[in-house]
């Protein structure tokens, strides 16, 4: 490190940052966002990534009042910006699990929405869910979060709902982008 410095500061007369600068493995440094995956490819740091779930928290915060709708419209813009960023990046798992927390996030907000037991069932049951699971669900003391991760919530508000809803899928968007 202290030879590259030397060099770039004496030779070439330029200004080295030794905060940000330092020798590492390639996986460990990041750049913009993005981290070299060791087969050479971009990815998206672990960072970038943290920071989206914090701005995705903050749009989906069950208390805001908005209608689902309009959180969808905030979240697609959220969305697409970051993705059309990181379009570049070997990154479909990481896609993939987003999209998921993403979907289970909204379904929480969903529920919430419908403010009890009764009509948390009515809801379920007017999405085609079977009317015992919908009732085992709305008569459920569990958190809304816990809610959402269950089998006959997660098939009323399947990803098809979700895509008739409007919200993107950051999967088929980000295929989209690389071809």
């Amino acid at each position: 490190m202290e030879s590259v410095t030397r060099f770039l500061e004496e030779k070439l007369k330029l200004r080295v940052n030794r905060e940000k600068s330092a020798v590492a493995p390639v996986g460990d440094r990041k750049f913009l966002g993005h981290r070299l995956l060791l087969n050479g490819k971009l990815g998206i740091s672990p960072k970038s990534v943290k920071r989206a779930k914090e701005k995705i928290r903050e749009l989906t915060r069950r208390n805001r009042g908005v209608s689902l709708a309009q959180l969808i419209v905030e979240l697609n813009l959220f969305l697409v910006g970051w993705l059309v960023y990181y379009r570049f990046a070997a990154c479909r798992f990481e896609l993939q699990c987003l999209d998921e927390w993403v979907r289970r996030k909204l379904r929480c907000y969903r529920l919430k929405q419908c403010k009890r037991g009764h009509s948390v069932g009515r809801f379920l049951r007017k999405l085609g869910a079977k009317p015992s699971p919908a009732h085992r669900v709305a008569s459920s003391g569990k958190s809304w979060w816990r809610l959402s991760r269950s089998r006959s919530v997660q098939q009323a508000m399947s990803v098809e709902w979700f895509a008739t809803q409007g919200l993107v899928s950051l999967v088929l968007k980000h295929d989209s982008l690389r071809h």
